[in-house]
């Protein structure tokens, strides 16, 4: 490019004062401003690229933490998770041990409620469907049983719960619908 440039600039322009610039030939000048622009080009690109290599860290930083929160979330609800698992645990270990019927009941009853504790600690509430008219947002129906003292579709049994956390639907409760008895 350079090449280019004396060829063009030791032509004659028509029209064009000789008259150097500043005390400097008019080739002289040209290359000065020529370098300077250059030195501004080549400055902007590196901030550029350094730009570009911090936001490229920033989202490796952002993604690195983001992975390590959900990990250390993940092991404190496990951890809470093994807690009731020690407890179903003992429960096993007591079954030939001379422990009543009642006993493993009641075991188990206290562990299910650690574990309902739990999840609703963590913001996990069963959805209450009973009695009330089939919603299939929130449900899937797994059957029906007609009935006559109840409308037409409505939830008359839970196979399964189901839950919400917050707002939002966790599991969808299985359910049995009423139909008309014929």
């Amino acid at each position: 490019m350079t090449d280019e440039f004396d060829s063009l600039s030791s032509a004659p322009v028509p029209g064009v004062n000789d008259r150097p610039v500043d005390g400097q030939a008019p080739d002289d000048a040209l290359r000065a401003e020529l370098a300077q622009a250059k030195a501004q080009a080549q400055e902007q690109r590196d901030l550029y690229l350094r730009a570009l290599a911090d936001f490229d860290n920033y989202k490796k930083r952002s993604e690195r933490l983001i992975r390590e929160q959900s990990d250390a979330g993940r092991r404190a609800l496990l951890t809470r998770v093994l807690g009731v698992l020690d407890n179903l645990e003992r429960a096993a270990a007591f079954r030939g041990a001379g422990t009543s019927a009642e006993q493993l009941v009641d075991g188990l009853l206290a562990t299910a409620k650690q574990f309902t504790s739990m999840l609703e600690a963590e913001g996990v509430r069963p959805v209450s469907l009973l009695g009330k008219p089939f919603d299939p947002k929130i449900s899937e129906a797994v059957g029906t049983r007609a009935t006559a003292d109840v409308p037409a579709n409505t939830v008359v049994d839970e196979a399964r719960k189901g839950y919400m956390i917050g707002d939002e639907l966790l599991r969808p409760a299985q359910v049995i619908v009423s139909k008309p008895s014929e």
